[in-house]
């Protein structure tokens, strides 16, 4: 028995929503997968830019750094994620990432929730 093609995402062959600071590919989700509990995709950042303070109403997140730098805020804190690091970002948390050093940053992500909600808490744009 093979897993149905329905519940497999392939990264190359995701659309990535490109904005102001980066890009952000969106494999598995409510609309990508149907029976999806889950949100989860691949975020860019480009080298020393952010993206906008935002918070998630319905769930938390996980960020992991996959490469680059990143300066991460969460509430008032803000600390850096090199390669190898995850964090934990709770529900109704504002926070944003900024890409450190001349690479950009890439880490995946997954979010408790199928349908994932931003609040965008500054202009800019949010994917």
């Amino acid at each position: 028995m093979t897993i149905p093609e329905s519940l497999i995402a392939h990264w190359d062959e995701s659309t990535a929503t490109a904005t102001s600071w980066g890009t952000v590919s969106w494999l598995i989700n409510q609309v990508t997968t149907e029976s999806a509990e889950q949100t989860f995709g691949v975020v860019t950042i480009n080298p020393g830019q952010s993206n906008p303070l935002h918070l998630h109403p319905n769930c938390e997140e996980i960020l992991y750094v996959v490469s680059g730098t990143c300066a991460q805020r969460i509430g008032d804190a803000t600390t850096e994620l090199s390669p190898g690091m995850a964090v934990c970002i709770p529900r109704r948390t504002p926070h944003c990432g900024r890409a450190v050093g001349t690479e950009r940053m890439v880490a995946v992500v997954s979010f408790s929730s199928p349908d994932r909600q931003t609040v965008n808490l500054e202009d800019g744009d949010m994917a």
